[in-house]
């Protein structure tokens, strides 16, 4: 078993960051209109038909994740052994040289598949997955074997405990989050000793195997990734710091490529698409499409830091496993509904920006699916009223909370947020980016921000859909960092 030597001082930074991911926000399918040659009355009857149904649920409660997706992997050779001798390493190199190790401890461990039953009723009886543990006591690894139930259990956080089977004998095991390739996470001790979680196996299957219960061939054909999810292991303030320029490069270059595609906008004609959509909407978005809406109320602005931990600790490979409860995908949460889906329609109405017809890969890859992001909320604030659209046009930071709403839900959300801005006395014009909170007199947000003279005040935005007003607060409060 290949060990890492690393000096004492590094040993001590190898501490718990922060408080493990978990809570509930629904997530909706982003919807689409064909602009072309319509009126905005016209696009948004469109959107309004296409507009998904409202989805209570998690995004620890997960989908299954394509077998397709697990296959578009690119190749990469073995991981090469990493070992510490002196260098002086700030503590995210650490995490991420362990991380590296990690892989290659479970790049060769068989995941422990167990059937059930005789002759035809043999099934298969759960799904294996493996931990690559670090144990700073002894300076070793250990590798856990768990197994999850098939089929999955329907887990929300906060409720009953998610049932599983220990195989690793000594070692103890408690879930701390998610269902699926992109959250589930264990935490790990042996005789009292914490184990740190630094790598995870998981498999992923044929889905239409399991629906026809050809056990044997789902064994077979399985796919396993090795991917760790975010884990207080790895929080580290350099990763949330990388994570962030990560998210900032590749926006930059999506919308380049865009510009240098000439790439018309459908929003305002005779203008490109590089210059619709600003790059702090597309980041945002990025974020809090993988934000729960409960793990932002009870954590605030560490939520985000999370996500962005993760993005700088995994870069292109971040949140291409996430598939909600409605089988979104990937880091901006497309769809495609056996092939007509969002993701779809975007690729047929945004012609010129040459995005990856298939879904599996364009929906998993972070810059194409950029691309994709910002045709799509192009063509939602197409569909807009025309004040809308000069509102954003003169403030687009402020109003982005109207695509980012169509985004979140199509133009049913944004009919709504106007409907309720005009019962809030807040016109287009006075809305502003969030003040500070008085302590003598504290709103309870959800909220907007209005400018009355020289004044900034919150204005709590009334219950018309839940989810989305979460959604905006998280907007609001996030879309500064990425300026």
């Amino acid at each position: 078993m290949k060990t890492i030597v690393l000096i004492p001082i590094l040993l001590s930074l190898l501490c718990s960051g922060c408080a493990s991911m978990g809570g509930a926000g629904g997530e909706e399918e982003p919807t689409l209109i064909d602009a072309a040659g319509d009126s905005p009355a016209e696009v948004a009857a469109s959107l309004e038909q296409a507009a998904p149904a409202p989805e209570v649920g998690s995004k620890q409660a997960e989908g299954e994740v394509p077998l397709a997706v697990a296959e578009s992997e690119p190749p990469s050779d073995k991981p090469e052994e990493v070992i510490v001798h002196g260098r002086n390493l700030n503590r995210h190199q650490v995490i991420q040289d362990l991380v590296a190790e990690a892989q290659s401890v479970l790049a060769d461990v068989e995941l422990q598949y167990v059937f059930t039953g005789k002759g035809k009723r043999q099934i298969l009886r759960g799904r294996p997955v493996a931990f690559a543990l670090w144990n700073e006591t002894k300076q070793e690894w250990t590798v856990a074997h768990i197994e999850l139930p098939r089929p999955p259990i329907k887990w929300q956080p906060g409720r009953r405990p998610l049932p599983f089977r220990m195989l690793t004998p000594g070692i103890q095991a408690k879930h701390v989050k998610g269902t699926g390739a992109e959250r589930l996470m264990f935490a790990f001790s042996q005789d009292g000793t914490p184990l740190k979680v630094y790598g995870r196996k998981f498999p992923v299957f044929d889905n239409n195997l399991l629906r026809r219960g050809q056990w044997r061939a789902v064994v077979q054909t399985a796919k396993p990734i090795i991917y760790l999810p975010f884990t207080e292991d790895t929080f580290d303030p350099g990763l949330v710091s990388a994570g962030r320029e990560f998210l900032v490069a590749t926006a930059r270059q999506a919308i380049e490529e865009l510009r240098l595609a000439e790439v018309p906008s459908a929003a305002f004609r005779g203008e490109l698409l590089a210059d619709s959509i600003p790059l702090q909407v597309i980041t945002t978005l990025a974020v809090i499409e993988q934000t729960d809406d409960a793990d932002y109320v009870s954590k605030q602005t560490l939520a985000f830091d999370e996500v962005l931990n993760q993005y700088g600790l995994k870069q292109e490979e971040a949140y291409r496993y996430s598939v909600s409860s409605a089988n979104a995908l990937g880091p901006m949460q497309f769809t495609n509904r056996r092939g007509n889906g969002t993701y779809s329609l975007v690729v047929r109405r945004c012609p010129r920006a040459k995005l990856d017809p298939v879904f599996e890969s364009g929906a998993t890859n972070l810059l194409n699916a950029m691309k994709a992001a910002v045709c799509l909320l192009d063509l939602e604030l197409a569909g807009m009223r025309a004040d809308i659209r000069r509102a954003y046009r003169d403030n687009p930071a402020v109003l982005g909370i109207f695509p980012v709403a169509a985004y979140n839900g199509g133009p049913r959300n944004v009919t709504k947020l106007h409907r309720v801005l005009t019962r809030m006395k807040v016109k287009l014009d006075e809305l502003s980016r969030p003040g500070v909170q008085l302590a003598e007199a504290p709103v309870k947000c959800p909220c907007v921000w209005k400018a009355v003279g020289t004044e900034i005040r919150p204005v709590p935005i009334p219950r018309y859909n839940n989810e989305n007003r979460w959604y905006i607060e998280k907007y609001q409060s996030i879309v500064s960092l990425f300026e």
